[in-house]
């Protein structure tokens, strides 16, 4: 017999440590719509390291469930500038990584977190009550289903897609059937959360890439080179938008038309040339050159061709470089001036915090960092946002191992209040060190070598046979979308003022993007509050 001496439900807001206790407030009851996934936590304290089984009693057609393992981490956060609101800054492991569990568990001794997953679309509307057995001990949780939808309509989440990195951990070549089947695995899980739009390689993305260094080749669009003229074949660009639309994505990003930070150089492309297949242009071209023109010019045409023959010039995203600074304005400029010429009536877009950018109309459609976004509230239209690993300070939200859960969720009311079109986020699988300089293992090295802090650069993990782990960040940051989707519902039903009224509790609050309560209470009340309105208004 396992000797288990604290059993309880807590929410899925909750990160226990090495260290803590159970905490005291348990997860008694909630509720979800009909095509919304709902998490919680079971937390216990065991006597000793022991086998147990596990057993989950509902409704509900399945229920995933997980143990939550922690991951080591050299970097938690950054030593400077970093505000106040973490939980832990120094190396340690991390609660992060979620392993799918069946009929047993393994215990260690003190507090174990397994993690349990629902979906809506499983069970009738009505109150359906969920037992959960481990060893000895069970614990319920009450679970009321809405029938009314989330309503994810007219937003965009991109979640950068690195295949490549993929093909260095499991060491399958580019456009390999195995290349192919992982890919869409990956794909799979990041529609599945909330991921509608995926970075396209149509020429390897010149991506967090070392002057002079390469990433391995990934270009979509074969190129070649006879005599002068250049010929384009589309059919892996095809492949790929085929796979996308069988996961589900809406829409393509395509990758970068000049290299990161300042659009100074070409991405590689490679070639055939005369019969032989090399790169053609790279860190050794300039940005300005004729012969990349020359390039542009004649690709431009055919990719053009392409993509409106398939109808999809609606469902692509064009990029310039990304995030220029200020002393890149010139070169930028050059660069998104003939890119907006070659692309006339696509949507055209970057990563940048600088609003003279968009005051110069150098950039038509900025996606400007969470911490900045206040200088581009209300004067650009169909605003997105994103955040990495330099949004540290000011409270923002972000997904580090060591933030506190709610600073990760709570992006999802902000969103919805300031109406934000679209999320970017750079790394939803990075597995190399930073500037690509060497692959890592993301069980053992979760900060891209010490480089960027635990939990910016991947938010699954690749499991042996080639289909993610998921990550609880992966779990908190799609309640996130699902929170601003549940106020969308509740707008049409109601109104704006009425969804505001209540995040911000008619005014006691002042919510911002620097500003919230950091309170799990608060945001798991008042998400309550909001089905229950919907409840109410669907009678």
């Amino acid at each position: 017999m396992v000797l288990i001496t604290q059993i309880k439900v807590i929410s899925s807001l909750e990160k226990l440590y090495d260290s803590d206790k159970i905490p005291e407030r348990e997860l008694k009851n909630f509720s979800v719509l009909k095509n919304e996934k709902k998490s919680f936590q079971v937390a216990l304290e065991a006597c000793e390291e022991a086998e147990a089984e596990i057993k989950v009693v509902s409704d509900f057609k399945k229920v995933n469930s997980y143990s939550v393992e922690g991951v080591k981490s050299n970097l938690p956060m950054w030593d400077k500038g970093a505000d106040n609101y973490y939980r832990f800054s120094k190396s340690g492991y991390y609660p992060d990584l979620l392993l799918p569990v069946k009929d047993k568990v393994s215990l260690k001794k003190g507090v174990n977190v397994f993690w349990f997953e629902v979906d809506g679309a499983d069970c009738e509307a009505g109150k359906h009550k969920l037992e959960v057995s481990i060893g000895e001990k069970t614990v319920s949780v009450d679970c009321e289903i809405i029938d009314a939808e989330l309503d994810f309509s007219d937003f965009v989440y991109t979640n950068w897609f690195h295949s490549d990195c993929l093909m260095s951990h499991y060491g399958f070549e580019a456009f390999s059937d195995e290349y192919w089947r992982v890919v869409e695995n990956f794909l799979k899980t990041a529609r599945e959360y909330g991921m509608n739009c995926v970075l396209t390689p149509i020429f390897t993305p010149p991506l967090d890439t070392e002057k002079g260094g390469e990433r391995p080749t990934v270009q979509l669009v074969d190129v070649t080179l006879e005599k002068g003229k250049y010929s384009f074949k589309f059919d892996k660009l095809t492949r790929w938008i085929e796979m996308a639309e069988r996961c589900n994505i809406d829409c393509f990003e395509l990758s970068h038309f000049y290299t990161q930070w300042g659009a100074k150089n070409a991405p590689k492309i490679m070639a055939t040339v005369d019969g032989d297949y090399k790169r053609i242009f790279g860190w050794d071209t300039n940005a300005n050159s004729r012969e990349y023109k020359e390039f542009l010019e004649a690709f431009s045409v055919e990719l053009k061709k392409y993509l409106e023959g398939k109808n999809l010039k609606d469902r692509v995203l064009i990029h310039v470089s990304d995030e220029p600074n200020l002393f890149m304005l010139p070169q930028y400029r050059k660069a998104s001036k003939y890119i907006h010429k070659l692309f006339e009536g696509y949507k055209i877009v970057d990563a940048l915090s600088e609003y003279l950018f968009y005051k110069l109309k150098v950039v038509s459609n900025p996606i400007p960092a969470t911490d900045h976004a206040d200088k581009f509230l209300g004067n650009v239209n169909n605003l997105w946002v994103y955040y990495c690993s330099a949004q540290k300070n000011h409270f923002v939200s972000n997904r580090f191992f060591c933030n506190d859960s709610i600073r990760t969720r709570v992006i999802g009311y902000q969103l919805y209040k300031y109406d934000i079109k679209g999320f970017l986020h750079w790394g939803y699988n990075f597995y190399y060190k930073r500037l690509s300089k060497g692959v890592v293992d993301p069980f053992t090295d979760s900060d891209a070598g010490k480089a960027f802090p635990s939990g910016d650069s991947y938010i699954v993990y690749p499991a042996k046979d080639g289909t993610p782990y998921h990550s609880l960040r992966l779990k908190v940051f799609y309640d996130a979308l699902q929170d601003m989707a549940a106020l969308k519902t509740l707008e049409k039903l109601s109104d704006k003022k009425t969804c505001l009224d209540i995040i911000e509790q008619k005014g006691k609050i002042n919510l911002t993007f620097r500003e919230y309560p950091h309170e799990d209470a608060w945001l798991l009340d008042t998400r309550e509050e909001v089905n229950r309105k919907i409840k109410d208004l669907i009678g």
